[in-house]
């Protein structure tokens, strides 16, 4: 490949710089969060909180490497780096930084390839993004990221005109019904460009940015080599969010005073959350955590932020090995962690898939994963945390089983029929599930019903709840009514506890 091919622009950071050190303390004048009380729990004690995390140590574990590479670019692509994991449906799916000269224009593409597992193997990589011709992202489309908002998926991607440019470097976005065939959104019109604070000599502009979908909304984390609180080499990380997926209108911008609403998205950047380029992040539901990941000298550096920005609740881990080019955590479609089945509340996976050495063109390639799992957490101590639980059975304090299902509990008389709609049976009770409100009770011999098709549903307090099939009727000794499909749709319809 020419070396006038190389996506200089989008790699203008590494290759003047390299590594950076990660910031581990709290911005100067971040106020301390204060610790609320506790909510009554559903026996009618009340519990208070437990202490607010700060600085607390995780301990590691698992620690773990793909014997081989896991991400390679098909046909001529010289580099691939900077990817976006995400499980999904029981996939892999991975989008990349690559180049192949059967995708014009002849600059940087987005490739996809996806698996039935972490270390492989992946589907041959196809083109799925790359340069429009025109408009700010004509040359090079890279550093995807990419979230999943009801059936659309947003990818969030650096575009560039050209190689040789001054702070070139903007946000696109672009939707997608499968997360292969895209849109440009926005009218085709970046939504993210430098702000002009500080003109460097980092010239790179704003861009490695990455998605996380919560609470309705978008936050975007990214780099701006000319924000004002960027580190003299342009190193530094800026968070935006909107309830606007193409941050067209709601923005607000992280500052010193936490976030406030901005006019436009290249507003003066006053606060950094990390001294760091190429960034990846995701938010740890079981612990109100956000996990930032990026490059250091000896492997991936995670800093953890609470939600407002305002504490540490963990010290930072290291996942060590060698590395050439910004990590990608493996994520969920919405950008969270995923939840561990053994230990939801106190243990999470960091995984990361990373660039580890440099190809032909001198840019990074041979994409593996590195992991580890860190142990710790003390998690599920609030109603938002107990959302990680969804799909858990635990002890309940009517000597019954609940199972936690879409932020609420169903408590069921016998444990062999919540075994049947849960992911896994916790020995211990979380504090945040007695914060969780009870919406039924499934008593043993509670009447059940079928429709013609065969589906059985239970009729809870004369509402028809889903059950799937005649063995969890016959589990609960539930005598199995056959009713017509008229008098089926009739009844009021509470939770499908068959769906999980």
């Amino acid at each position: 490949m020419p070396l006038s091919r190389r996506p200089l622009p989008l790699l203008a950071a590494l290759a003047l710089l390299g590594a950076v050190t990660a910031c581990t303390d709290a911005a100067a004048g971040d106020p301390v969060a204060v610790t609320s009380e506790g909510r009554p729990t559903q026996t009618g004690a009340t519990r208070k909180a437990p202490p607010a995390r700060n600085q607390l140590d995780l301990k590691t574990e698992n620690a773990r490497q793909s014997p081989g590479v896991v991400i390679a670019g098909s046909g001529d692509a010289p580099y691939n780096y900077g990817p976006a994991v995400m499980l999904e449906g029981g996939k892999v799916r991975a989008w990349w930084c690559s180049q192949l000269s059967a995708a014009p224009p002849g600059g940087d593409d987005v490739l996809y390839s996806e698996g039935g597992a972490l270390d492989g193997p992946m589907s041959t990589a196809v083109p799925v993004f790359s340069g429009s011709g025109t408009s700010f992202d004509a040359m090079h489309t890279c550093d995807p990221s990419l979230i999943k908002i009801g059936g659309t998926y947003y990818m969030y991607y650096t575009g560039a005109a050209r190689d040789n440019h001054a702070n070139g470097s903007s946000v696109g976005v672009a939707t997608s019904p499968d997360g292969l065939s895209w849109s440009r959104a926005n009218n085709g019109q970046s939504i993210i460009g430098p702000a002009g604070d500080v003109i460097r000599e980092n010239t790179y502009g704003a861009g490695q940015q990455s998605a996380v979908y919560l609470d309705g909304w978008v936050y975007l984390m990214f780099t701006d080599t000319t924000g004002l609180a960027s580190h003299q080499n342009g190193a530094g990380q800026y968070v935006l969010r909107s309830k606007d997926p193409t941050f067209a209108t709601g923005v607000e911008a992280l500052g010193q005073s936490g976030f406030q609403p901005v006019p436009a998205t290249n507003k003066p950047r006053t606060r950094s959350v990390v001294e760091a380029f190429s960034a990846d992040w995701m938010w740890i539901d079981a612990a109100s955590t956000w996990a930032i990941a990026h490059s250091t000298d000896d492997g991936t550096t995670m800093t953890f932020w609470n939600k407002d920005f305002t504490r540490h609740p963990f010290k930072p881990v290291l996942i060590p090995g060698i590395w050439r080019e910004g990590p990608g955590l493996v994520r969920t479609p919405q950008g969270h962690a995923p939840v561990n089945g053994a230990d939801p509340c106190g243990r999470v996976a960091l995984d990361v898939l990373r660039s580890t050495v440099d190809g032909p063109g001198n840019a990074p390639t041979n994409i593996i994963r590195f992991g580890l799992d860190a142990v710790g957490l003390k998690g599920c101590t609030t109603a938002d945390e107990a959302s990680a639980l969804n799909g858990f059975a635990l002890p309940s304090p009517e000597r019954t089983v609940d199972v936690v299902m879409g932020g609420k509990v169903v408590r069921f008389e016998r444990r062999s029929v919540a075994e049947k709609f849960a992911r896994a049976v916790l020995p211990d009770r979380p504090v945040g599930v007695d914060q969780l409100k009870v919406a039924a009770q499934v008593p043993a011999g509670a009447p059940a019903v079928a429709n013609p098709e065969g589906v059985v549903g239970l009729l809870l307090e004369n509402k028809l709840w889903v059950i799937g099939s005649v063995e969890v009727a016959t589990l609960n000794s539930s005598a199995v009514k056959q009713v017509s499909a008229e008098q089926w749709e009739r009844y009021e319809r509470h939770q499908d506890l068959a769906a999980r």
